[in-house]
């Protein structure tokens, strides 16, 4: 039989790997101090607001679909990715294996298959691999979004500099006039 694509988490494994979340990156939720993790030293973190002026979210589509690949790209047949959401549910997700039909109310913009999109509509979408080497952050009231991991960053970094433009900062530094 084969494993289920996305899998939700149990409250015992999303404590877990929350606690280990916190732990690794220092998490603070807060509306007015950024950034909300201690950002690794192979990230780019990149301002939204060029996503702003997209009426038909088109852009916010490319921005999605095009996260979704490298991901996917960069994990391994049979190995699994988490999707966090503070405060929300918890997933795993095998991106090698067939999309299901996922539908969940509170991340309609997720690509099929995908339970979390990593754009921050109001809260901070996490998508990760299971031992935390590349992955997302996304900051809803910064309006940012960090890419993490010499892998994810070779694969994704210059087609996002290409559609968001604004870079906020790298390994956690600020970009002057980024």
């Amino acid at each position: 039989m084969s494993e289920a694509a996305v899998q939700q988490l149990t409250t015992a494994e999303s404590k877990q790997v929350w606690d280990r979340f916190d732990n690794a990156f220092t998490f603070r939720p807060s509306m007015y101090q950024f950034p909300a993790i201690t950002e690794p030293t192979d990230s780019i973190t990149w301002s939204l607001q060029a996503l702003e002026d997209d009426p038909r979210h088109r852009k916010l589509d490319t921005l999605v679909t095009l996260i979704h690949g490298a991901l996917a790209a960069c994990t391994a047949p049979g190995n699994t990715l988490l999707l966090l959401e503070w405060q929300h549910t918890s997933y795993r997700l095998r991106p090698d294996q067939p999309p299901t039909d996922i539908f969940l109310p509170d991340a309609p913009e997720a690509s099929p298959g995908w339970p979390r999109s990593p754009y921050p509509d109001g809260d901070y979408p996490i998508l990760l691999a299971e031992d935390f080497t590349y992955g997302t952050f996304g900051h809803p009231w910064e309006h940012s979004l960090c890419l993490f991991g010499a892998n994810l960053l070779a694969a994704a970094a210059d087609e996002i500099n290409s559609l968001l433009k604004h870079t906020l900062r790298r390994a956690g530094r600020p970009v002057p006039n980024g």
